[in-house]
Formats: structure tokens, sequence, C-alpha cells
């Protein structure tokens, strides 16, 4: 190879001082050569283990838990013979099964990564090694291959495109693996390896690339082609990535730059963020907490025993010796430390995870079965991606939602027009009188058509009369929309056509301008083929200037076959309607009017103009573009400074709007949301979000006002803010709410400030505002506004404003978000999120590949949260309750039972009790109340949205309850020993002998126990179901058998060392006494609790308490409804323009390259009493709070409709 003179002769060093990849060199067709630079092979490893490594490395990973850690460390001191008075098996039985089950879990989800690497890494492909085409596996293509793909086939490296089959070195890509978008994309090698056709050339090909290091950068690439002393710049147009498909082409070869983890793909794929619940966060402050308490009582006994044994214990050296190696009563008091440690330890048992992960399982199944969450026309159940969030569905107070394909259905339809001043599309009856809401005649008959889309239909026959009857502005109208796009033909049959767009907007316009008789045919790098009317034309493509979000139009310059120069423009009206001519004005005031009109319905829409080029002008301007397009600095400002020059004094043709239909269930779904006092952001990069927002009820005209921020500087973005605040604020204090402007402005807890604010307001804010409102001084100050909204919308942002807008909230607020998309756009805001929902909807899989929660519509959001999601979060508060509750009272009875035996570490119930009682006479009931439990129906949870805020204001298992449960657990162990303690002191058993020895005390103990803790799971059960019957009465009957087992002779014969006290459970319970104890006891324990919570649900009724009466009392009555009044709007200004659109196309073609609520439910709500503790609760926590936001005002004060 010739290297050229600009190419250093001594090549800079490849990798800097710590290893990294500086840049990278590879040269074609040379193995040798770039081995030496010890690049990755392109074997990919997901995997984390191999049969060797697996056991070491998951035990490792498991023993970072701390939970885990803390148990093997227990069952090393109960290994000991010195402190443990427990054998090692209660310890390691559960700890080993724990182990297993999240080995085989992690081993199972392993496997299938293995498999899946090995189907990747075995796939063929075709090499050309030696001038020949092999076929080899992936795993063994090299950096430096040249490869050769064909139509249909995945890209197996990240290549830079050498030549195609294709005219020009074109190739058609799909990329729905990298980005979520299934719309075609093109790219095309450079001209001097485009005609590298065949195997022999390619053979002798020893060009050599320096480039950018890998990097997880997907639209750019950066690197230069060094080739027979010349050198060629490389871009992103000219690269093939690994994931994408090859399509509609035949084939094409490429040279292998990036392999394995080096491609963008692999370098995109890092690790998802681990998610964990509030309650996760809670419960590790809270074993802590347990633990420290535990350390306590063990150092309080401790110092008992060595009192003990100083002041008593030596009185009695020759029938209680100390063991051997004790020789002072206060090492007998640091070895008995260690012994209550082990003993007490069953405060935390290792259960517990075990539950919690069971339960959350049975949760994830409940969400997967849901059929009402199922969507038949694509036959998508939900799905529960992730197993530890469940509980936090019902905490969320944020969702963030994206706007197409998420809230809309992302397939445009052509649904109105204006061209020339009249207004097309309006829904007429046979009088041709505007029709009615609900009344649709037949659609417009295009049979006359042959190339004719038979799925498009249009409902106003006025505009194909005007095109039949030859009317000249209708003609230019849809011979604009017929040359000015960037679509691809493909016609597999005569006639029939297949439009590849690479948005639906541009394939929706298309198709319009198709079915009305201009049919887009085909096209090359510098002609278009249009049949109009039947007849074929072809035009003379001379210019594409491209879309990009600045410029928000784009434009063709054609020539027709007379001669004559024209340039076609659409765009967005903000933008057009400044460029026209002046003589355009009446026709603008009346295009203007039909605008607004088509923006008030939600209809996103496209100015369209025109303008004839004289050829001498054209001459000079396209001189101009050819040196702009090559020149090395400035480009891009010199093209569009160019394309603005042309675009002027235009002349006006009309204006199209198309219907980016609603989901079904869109409106209802956030109006019930919002009455759950859940705010929705809308965060999307369409500029019709606005639009959307009316149509979907977020923003209403009953609004006190909607905020627009759209400053384009610091001090703009803030001035807006403050004025945006002061007029709350200003309305709130006019409107007589008794707080004045200074009072509020004094207060140092903003949330109380906010919560005082009277009326509706809304906020729309666009990118670049939003890029200075996220900045770290003005962030609160943009938060504090928001938050003060009912609505938001941002319009017009990126992916990572979204991400920034979601942490932010995240930061300040310290509230649950949820983030809800459909594209690949939208997966950094849902990764962002507590909790990421995907919909898989028309935009590819990547929002729901990193979502933790998938369905297909945005309506089943709202059965997610305040259906599964309140009842997760109810059941695991309920479960984690009682878990603490049954567990401190079975463990503080060997608290109080030390200060009886002389601190000995003695315990009170046998090792087999103690072993069994967690993991099968209390774990099956507790674990039914955790996976089936309800307070009222899922009918009344949809009904009565306000049952959602408790979760919300994490009422039902916080610190606050945790001390009352482990109170309540304390209060049963005290009177489960005292009382059978002092029944005991005095009673004999029928035959006149005492009745007070250990093994009868213990047996009464334990059996009191177990009955109380099932008699209080039965309180504590809401929903009753066979299985909770099963599960209590049976671990009831277990127990029994078991103790008897246990007792018997048979044990005893088979294991006379373990099982010595032969019958003591028959004769224990054979005695009235014994059972009169163990009554009282229960009654005791039970009684106070029973009665709390009569008095409570009599005096100070929960919202769910009030439900479930309300359903009783009406249980018979016929339920009935009211539909919801649609209320018209009077559109103002807004401008409807959107167009979803990529830059980069015309370049490359150019280069030839209604709600319905319970009646009931909503009437009796609002003036329902019981609902001003919620509130006062809210205001408490929000007065806690020392962050940016509030509440939304009065819509959390009453149910509105």
């Amino acid at each position: 190879m010739t290297v050229p003179r600009e190419m250093p002769e001594k090549w800079p060093r490849v990798r800097g001082p710590g290893g990294a990849e500086e840049e990278r060199r590879v040269r074609a067709n040379a193995r040798e050569y770039n081995e030496k630079f010890q690049y990755a092979s392109n074997c990919i490893k997901t995997s984390k283990y191999n049969i060797v490594t697996f056991l070491p490395v998951n035990l490792f990973e498991q023993f970072q838990e701390v939970a885990n850690t803390y148990f093997l460390f227990l069952l090393i001191l109960q290994l000991i013979p010195q402190i443990s008075s427990l054998s090692w098996f209660t310890t390691i039985v559960p700890l080993v099964l724990v182990l297993t089950i999240t080995a085989v879990k992690d081993a199972t989800d392993d496997y299938f990564r293995h498999k899946s690497d090995n189907q990747v890494n075995n796939r063929q492909s075709q090499v050309l090694i030696s001038g020949v085409l092999r076929q080899e596996q992936w795993m063994n293509v090299r950096v430096g291959d040249i490869i050769k793909l064909e139509n249909n086939q995945f890209v197996a490296a990240d290549l830079l495109l050498l030549s195609s089959s294709e005219p020009h070195g074109l190739c058609y890509i799909e990329t729905a693996e990298l980005d979520g978008e299934t719309n075609m994309k093109v790219r095309q090698a450079i001209p001097v390896t485009s005609e590298l056709g065949d195997t022999s050339k390619l053979a002798l090909f020893d060009g050599e690339v320096i480039c950018e290091p890998p990097n997880n950068k997907l639209d750019k690439f950066g690197g230069t082609l060094y080739w027979k002393e010349n050198k060629y710049p490389l871009s992103n147009q000219n690269m093939l990535l690994r994931g994408c498909v090859l399509r509609n082409t035949e084939w094409c070869f490429g040279l292998v730059i990036f392999a394995g983890p080096d491609t963008k793909l692999m370098q995109n794929s890092g690790r998802t963020k681990f998610k964990r619940t509030s309650i996760d966060r809670l419960m590790n402050t809270l074993v802590l907490w347990i633990f420290g308490f535990l350390v306590c009582m063990g150092v309080i006994l401790a110092i008992g025993n060595a009192i003990w044994e100083h002041e008593v214990g030596v009185c009695f050296q020759i029938y209680l010796p100390w063991d051997e190696g004790v020789h002072s009563a206060f090492f007998s008091g640091f070895l008995s430390f260690w012994s209550y440690i082990i003993i007490l330890n069953t405060v935390v048992p290792i259960s517990l995870y075990v539950s919690v992960e069971v339960i959350r399982l049975g949760h994830s199944y409940f969400i997967n079965w849901d059929k009402k969450m199922y969507c038949a026309k694509r036959r998508t159940p939900a799905e529960a991606r992730t197993t530890t969030l469940n509980e936090e569905l019902g905490q969320v107070e944020y969702i963030f939602s994206d706007k197409t394909g998420t809230l809309t259905q992302n397939i445009m339809v052509f649904s109105k027009c204006s061209v020339n001043g009249h207004s097309y599309g309006d829904v007429q009856d046979v009088l041709g009188h505007k029709a009615e809401l609900g009344e649709r005649p037949e659609p417009v008959d295009f049979s006359f058509n042959p190339l004719a889309d038979p799925r498009f239909q249009f409902w106003d026959p006025s505009l194909l009369e005007a095109v039949k009857l030859g009317d000249p502005h209708v003609h230019e109208f849809f011979r604009l929309l017929s040359l000015c796009h960037t679509v691809m033909s493909e016609e597999k049959s005569e006639g029939e056509l297949f439009y590849k767009a690479q948005s639906p907007d541009e394939g929706a316009l298309v198709t319009a301008a198709r079915n009305f008789g201009f049919v887009f045919r085909s096209r090359t790098p510098k002609t278009i083929t249009v049949h109009e009317l039947g007849r074929a034309i072809t035009y003379q493509l001379l210019a594409i200037l491209d879309f990009n979000n600045i410029r928000k139009r784009m434009s063709v310059i054609v020539r027709s076959p007379e001669g004559k120069i024209r340039l076609y423009c659409k765009g967005a009206d903000t933008i057009l309607l400044e460029r026209l001519h002046p003589t355009n004005q009446d026709l603008t005031n009346v295009t203007t009017d039909h605008l607004n009109e088509y923006a008030g319905e939600g209809l996103r829409t496209l100015v369209l103009a025109y303008k004839d080029l004289e050829e001498s002008y054209y001459e000079d301007w396209s001189e101009r573009l050819h040196r702009a397009s090559g020149a090395p600095e400035a480009r891009e400002d010199r093209l569009a400074r160019l394309y603005d020059e042309v675009e002027h004094d235009m002349m006006l043709l009309g204006a199209t709007a198309i219907e980016d239909k609603l989901q079904q269930g869109v409106p209802e779904t956030i109006a019930i949301l919002t009455l759950a006092n859940i705010k929705i952001w809308v965060l999307t990069g369409d500029k019709q979000a606005v639009n959307i927002g009316y149509s979907c009820k977020m923003l209403t005209d009953d609004m006190t006002e909607v905020f627009v921020i759209t400053g384009h500087t610091v001090l703009e973005v803030r001035e807006e803010l403050r004025k945006a605040r002061e007029k709350m604020m200003d309305a709130s204090r006019s409107m007589g709410n008794g707080f004045s402007y200074q009072e509020k402005l004094s207060s140092t807890k903003l949330t109380s400030v906010l919560e005082a604010i009277a009326g509706e307001y809304a906020l729309v804010i666009n990118g670049h505002s939003l890029a200075h409102a996220l900045e770290a001084d003005m962030e609160v100050e943009f938060l504090e506004t928001a938050c003060a909204c009912k609505a938001v919308i941002c319009c017009r942002v990126t992916p990572l404003q979204k991400a920034q807008v979601v942490e932010l909230v995240k930061k300040y607020k310290k509230a649950v978000t949820l983030a809800i998309g459909d594209g690949a756009n939208d997966v950094s805001m849902i990764k962002t999120a507590h909790i990421g929902v995907g919909i898989s909807g028309q935009e590819g899989i990547q929002a729901v590949l990193a979502s933790d929660y998938s369905f297909s519509q945005f309506k089943f959001l709202q059965r997610l949260l305040l259906v599964h999601g309140r009842w997760s979060y109810l059941r695991m508060c309920k479960f984690l309750c009682y878990f603490f509750y049954k567990n401190f009272a079975f463990t503080m009875v060997h608290f109080w039972f030390g200060f009886f035996c002389g601190f000995s570490a003695q315990t009170v119930y046998d090792q087999y009790f103690i072993t069994l009682y967690n993991i099968v006479y209390t774990s099956l009931p507790v674990l039914a109340m955790g996976v089936f439990d309800q307070d009222v129906p899922e009918q009344r949870s949809m009904e009565y949205p306000k049952l959602y805020e408790p979760g919300q204001l994490n009422l039902l298992f916080n610190k606050r309850e945790f001390f009352i449960c482990i109170a309540q657990g304390i209060y049963t162990s005290v009177l489960m020993f005292f009382i059978p303690y002092g029944v005991f002191a005095d009673a004999t058993r029928d035959d006149g002998a005492q009745l007070a020895d250990y093994q009868s005390f213990a047996v009464t103990v334990a059996t009191s126990l177990v009955i109380v803790v099932s008699v209080q799971i039965g309180l504590d059960t809401g929903f009753w179901t066979a299985i909770n019957h099963f599960f209590i009465w049976g671990s009831l009957a277990a127990y029994f058998a078991i103790l008897f087992a246990m007792h018997s002779d048979g044990l005893f014969q088979m294991f006379p060392n373990q099982f010595r006290f032969v019958g003591n459970a028959q004769n224990t319970l054979a005695q009235p006494t014994v059972w009169l104890t163990i009554a009282l006891t229960t009654v005791v324990c039970v009684m106070p609790v029973v009665a709390f919570r009569f008095l409570k649900l009599d005096l100070k009724p929960e919202l769910s308490d009030t439900v479930r009466y309300t359903q009783l009392v009406r249980k018979k009555q016929k339920t009935q409804h009211r539909c919801m009044r649609r209320v018209g709007r009077v559109g103002s200004r807004r401008s409807g323009y959107a167009f979803s659109h990529q830059e980069g196309f015309g370049e490359l073609i150019m280069s030839g390259k209604n709600m319905r609520l319970s009646s009931l439910a909503l009437s009796g709500f609002a003036a329902r009493p019981s609902a001003s503790w919620i509130e006062t609760l809210r205001k408490k926590k929000g007065g806690e709070g020392s962050t940016a936001c509030s509440p939304s005002g009065a819509a959390d004060k009453t149910l509105k409709v």
C-alpha cells in the first residue's frame, strides 16, 4: 500500500498510557497486521458464569447481601460448642435453602444467556479469505476482514460499506434492534470503493482506515480511508452497524472496523441500573435497628449472667460447674452474650427474605395473567419483566409519558387539508352539510385509480371532485406531496406499491397524494417518477434541502419535462408563513384560520408552498451550494444560509392536517389517575403535544392559565418562570384564600405555599428553554413552578432531557416516579425512573426491553396502578407488619425466660420447634395473605381513585407502624410467658402431681404461640379464599401432628438421643389446666387488638372501610352510571405543526446515492369526611419536606370529573 503524503510517516500510538484505545487502524485483507493491535474478536459473551466459576462466583455474589452474610456469621457461632445452645441445623437448613433457590435461578438465567450467545456466535457469514468467499461463524470474523451480506441478513459486525448491488453503492437497512425504529434507512459506500463489486477486485483492496476508538454513539462515526495515495473522509452514512438487517438490497460488501464487544450495539448494552423499592430501603434500615436491639438484649442478658454467676452460681459449682475454659463470671457473661445472639436472632429470620420474593413473584404472575390487560388485536399480554418493584406500583406520584405511540397510536391518517383558501375533510351528510358527531357516511370511492391504496379512507368527496375537474391549485397541492419527500418506493408486482417512509407523517402524505391520482412511483438519485392521473411524468431532481429540527421544513428543487424549475417546500406554519411573498397576505389569513381549526382538533399540521426559479439564478445558487457542500469548515452553516436564501418569497399552496389518533381510553385513564393524585407530565420530542394535551383533557379551556415558556436565554427563561409563579400567587390571593403574597414569600417551606394556590394551571416548555431550566442554578425554580401546575408538557425534548426531568423530580421531590414510552428515545427516561413501563407499539421493542413492565395500550396503566399496584402495596405492608409481630412474639419469650434460668441461654422451646416455626407453622398463612389479600374488589379500586393515596403517603408500613408491630409482639410475648408461668407455679395434674416441669411449660407456651398468631392472621386477613383457610387451619393441624410425632414412642426408639421426652405432649395437653391457660393467653393477647380495631372502625374509619360499608349497603341496589359531558372548546391560536423526521436522507438521495365513573362513587366521595385524614397527613408530609414542590392544588382536595 502506498502511503499518501498527508498521512504521518510515523504512526501515532494506538493505545494510551492506561491501555485505552486512542484511535483504531484497520488494513483490509491483512489479518497479521491487524492482529498485532490485539483487537477484540467477534465472539460476544453476555453470560456471567461457566461450569468451573459458577459455584464460587455465585456464592461470592450472594454473600454480598448483608442478610446472607449475617446468617453465615450466626452459623459459624452455632458451630462453637461453648456458646451454642441450638443445633447448627436450625440455621443451616434455611440458609442452604435460600442459597440453593437463588443459585438455581441464577444458573437458569445464565443458561439462557449462554444459549443466546451460542446462537449468535454460530451464525454463518461469508468472509473473503485469499480471494475466495468462505462460510465462517460470526465468532471467527476478525477486524479487517471483508464480508459479504445478502438481503435480509443481520450485519455481523460494524462494517465500512464498500460496495453493493444497488447503483452508486446504496443499500437499505432496518435498525429496529439498535434504536427501535422500523422505518428503512439508507447507507452509501464512498464512490471510490462502490465499484469494487466482485471478489477479485476486493481481494486486491488494501486500503487502511484510521478512525475513532470504540464508543457507544450510534449516530456518529468519524474516520479516514487511505488508499492509492488519496484520503477519503468517512461518516456514519458509510457504516453498517451490528444488529442492523439488510433490506431491499441483493448483496453488499463491508470491511470489519469494530467486532464483538467493540461494536456500538454491545457498547450500548450496559448493565441496567438495579432498582430497589422504598420498602426495601426501609427494611434495610429496620433490620439494622433490630440488630442493634438484638445486641442490646444480648448485653443485658450477658451482664445478668455475669452477675448471677458471681453472686449465685459460684455457690453451685459442684452441681453446675463452669464449662471447660471458663474461669470467671465475666468470661461466662461474654460467652453468654454470643449464645443469646444465636438464640434471639429469629427476630429477623432468613425466611423473611424468601417470603418477600415469593409474594412478589405471585404478584408478577397476577399481572401476567390479567386478561383485562391483554390486547387481543396484537395478541400481547401485560408482562411484569421484574419481580422486585410490584409494591412500588402502589406508591406512584408522578407519571412521565411520551406522546407519540404512547398516548397516541402512532398511525398517521390524512384527515383534512386547506387548498387555496378552501378547507376539505369535514364529514358531510347527503345534503352537503357538515355531519353531526357520530354520523359518518360512506368514504370517498377511489376505484377510478388502480394504484390507490385500499386502506386509505377520506370522507369529503369535494376534494376528489376538484381533482377530477382539473383545479390547478389542487393539482399543484398533490404534486407537491408526491415530490417533496424522501420516501422509497418498492413495487413487488405491477401496480402493487409499498412505501418505505422514514416517518409515519411522510407516509401518510404521500399515500394521500397517491389515492387522489398523483402516484409517486419510483426514484433514482437524479429523478422522481410520478403518475399524475394515469400519465407517467419524470421530474429531474436537482436538489433536496433537507429537514432538521432547526429549519423545521424541507424542500426539493425539480425540473419538469417542460424545463421549468420549481422549488416545493413543506414545513411548520411558524416558519413558512414568514417566508411567503407579500401578495399571499389574504390567502395567508384564511389558511391561518384553517390551521387554528385543525390545531384545535389536535391535528398535526404542515404548510405547503412553492417558488419558481430562473435558470440563471439556479445555476449560480447551485454552484455556491456545491462549494459549500465540499467546505472543510462551517459546512452546516454555509448550507443553512443557502437554503434560507432560496426559501423566500414563496407562494402559498395550502396546509395539511394529519390525525395521530389517541389510543382508546386515554382521556378516561388520565382523568382517573389525576383523581388518584397522580401528576402526569408529557415529555415528547414532538411539538404537537400541546394539541394532544387538549384532546386527552390534560389541558382544558377551564384552566386559569396555560403558561408557555419559550425563552432562548437563561435570563428569559428565569423571567418567564418568575412571572408564572407571581401570576399564580396573585390569582390565589385575589380569590381570597386568606394568604397574602408576602406571607407566602416569607414561608420557609415552599410546599405549604404551593398548596395554598387556588385555580388550575398548566405549564408548557420547549426543548431549548428546558435546557436552560435544567441548569443547576435554575432547576429548583423550574420544579417549583411545574409542581404548582396541574399539567406539565415538555415539547421538543431530547432523550437526555427526558431523563434529566425525571432525575430532577426524583432528586428534590423524593416521590416515586413512573416513566412510560414506546420508542428507543424513551429508554433513558424509562431506566431513570423508579418504574419503567414499555408500550409494545409501532417503534420496535427497545422500550419494552428496557422496561420493568410492558403492555400494549396506555389505558392499562390505570389497572396496573390502581388495582395491581395498590393491592401489591397493601399485601406487602400487611405481610411485613404481621411478620415482625409474630417473630417478636416468638423470640422475646426467650428474653423473659433468661431472668428465670440464671441467664444460662437456655431456650424455652425445643430446637425442632425453633427450626420449624418460621418454615412450617407460620410461613404459609402469611404467604397466602401476602399473595391473595385485598381490602376492596378491583371494581371499587377503579371507581374510588382516592383509595390510592395511602400508598403515596406511605401510611401502611413505615417506622411508626413498625414500632406498633413490635410493641404488639413484645406485649404478646410478655403474656405468652408470664401467664403460663404464673399458672404453672401452683398448678397440679389430675393425679395431684406437680404440673410445673420444663417440657410441659415449653409445650404450653409453644401451643399458645401458634394459636395466638393463627388467630391474629385470621383477624388481619381481609379477603378469605379456600387457600387461606387451608393454610391457616392446615398449619395448626401440622403443628399438632408434628408435636405428637416428636413425643411418640416410634421416634424415641429410632433416635433415642434426639427425642427423649416420650409422651410429654400427650400428657401435657391432656390436662384441662393447660387448655384453660392456652385459652386465657389467647383471649388476653387478642382482645385488645379486636377492641382497638372495632373502635377505630367506628370512630375513625379509613377510606377503604367506608367503601366496604357502602358496598354492603348498596349491594342490592342497581348501580347507576352517568357519562361525562364532553365540553366544547374554542381553540385559541396554536401551531399544529408536527413533523417526525430525520435529516440526512436528502443528501443521500441527491448524492445518488368518554370517561365513565360510578356516580355513586363520585357523588358520595367528595362529601365523605373520612377523606380529611388523608389531606391532613398529606399536608403534614408536605410541611416536613424541604424540597421543591407539592401536590397539585384543587384536584387534590376534592374529586372532580
